[in-house]
């Protein structure tokens, strides 16, 4: 009986999958830019030799790190990182609760600006009192 000197290729996870796209995402050597489609999740699931889940797993993450969004029906793509967080369609719910919050509290901010503003104005136009 002979045996194979050819050693099986591990199954990639949902992180080793997930860590490679955010490479060709974001890496040096760039192989998408913002708007690219990436590959179907179907399909590189059976490119990989692995569940479609897994694949689904992997673009959850950076569809969670804001690298990229998913359109039904249309596929899964590379964010434009120019346009705020959580505006485009298929951006990951957590992002656009974020980006409510964060003006929510940008908005609670300027008011305080404003406030402290008013009462430096206030406080500065006493006079101090005589010795």
């Amino acid at each position: 009986m002979e045996q194979s000197l050819e050693v099986p290729k591990p199954t990639p996870t949902a992180k080793a999958i997930a860590a490679q796209f955010r490479e060709r995402i974001t890496g040096p050597d760039r192989e998408y830019a913002a708007g690219d489609r990436l590959p179907a999740a179907r399909a590189l699931a059976k490119e990989l030799g692995v569940q479609l889940m897994t694949v689904q797993s992997a673009y959850g993450q950076l569809r969670d790190e804001g690298l990229i969004l998913t359109q039904q029906g249309r596929g899964t793509f590379v964010r434009d990182p120019s346009a705020p967080l959580g505006t485009e369609p298929g951006s990951s719910p957590a992002f656009a609760a974020l980006a409510t919050e964060l003006s929510t509290i940008h908005d609670a901010l300027r008011m305080l600006g404003e406030r402290l503003d008013r009462l430096e104005r206030l406080v500065g136009s006493e006079t101090p009192p005589s010795p």
